[in-house]
């Protein structure tokens, strides 16, 4: 009879140890999932879209697609609380299984405890009885409570690692689109530099082509002025035409 008892006793300490696995088992599968869900096809089109970008010559700068690049920003944040409600959801379906646990010890307790009063009230050893389920009942609050700081632990490290990751991608495109200004704005000042100095070339010649007008002008003008001047002046005038010709004509200044 006292044979048949043990083992009667001992089923629900066996079918306790199988609910145990069978909880520890389904915490592990939103793990698992939460592993599978990442934004790496985000990041592998922002990667497309900087290699894609024309570079700058003879420079390891590019030309990024400003409104292309906050788009996809913008869908990786919103990425984000997607994974954020997973994990939450993952540490409520935790804590409904926490539960589960904890109400299967409580009867699993709730059946010991009878069974070890009818066995006290034959044997006489209530006082050793009452220390072996306070024990088991200890036992199972330190599995719950250490399987509870576990799950705290994992979805703060995921959430943090998320964060981070998140805030190294957003510095590193705000880093390039400024360098990328900073380069078109060099670029930019180099080509009107160039224009300008062309003008002023072009400016120079010029003037330069001015200040060899005003003899020409000049002798123009008096000629004009005096219509009824002699015979040699005015024979004068065909002869400066004449040696004219044969003069150095002035040299343009190299661009």
């Amino acid at each position: 009879m006292l044979q048949q008892d043990l083992t009667s006793t001992n089923l629900p300490q066996d079918a306790a140890a199988d609910g145990n696995a069978r909880s520890i088992g389904q915490v592990s599968q939103p793990s698992e999932a939460v592993q599978r869900l990442d934004i790496q096809q985000s990041l592998n089109v922002l990667e497309e879209l900087i290699l894609e970008s024309p570079r700058v010559p003879f420079s390891r700068r590019t030309f990024v697609d400003e409104d292309r690049l906050l788009e996809q920003l913008d869908r990786i944040r919103l990425n984000l609380p997607s994974v954020f409600q997973e994990a939450v959801q993952i540490v409520q379906h935790r804590d409904t299984i926490l539960g589960e646990a904890e109400q299967y010890a409580s009867e699993i307790i709730s059946a010991a405890d009878q069974e070890a009063a009818r066995r006290l009230n034959d044997l006489g050893i209530v006082q050793q009885a009452e220390a072996q389920v306070l024990q088991v009942k200890q036992h199972v609050q330190q599995e719950c409570d250490a399987l509870r700081s576990q799950t705290m632990s994992e979805i703060e490290q995921w959430q943090h690692a998320a964060q981070q990751h998140w805030q190294q991608i957003k510095q590193q495109a705000e880093a390039e689109c400024q360098a990328l200004k900073q380069e078109a704005d060099i670029y930019s000042a180099q080509v009107l530099q160039r224009i300008e100095q062309q003008l002023s070339d072009m400016l120079r010649v010029v003037h330069n082509g001015r200040q060899m007008l005003p003899v020409a002008d000049t002798m123009s003008l008096e000629s004009s002025r005096s219509p009824a001047a002699s015979p040699g002046k005015a024979q004068a005038l065909p002869q400066s035409n004449v040696t004219r010709p044969g003069r150095s004509s002035p040299r343009r200044p190299s661009e």
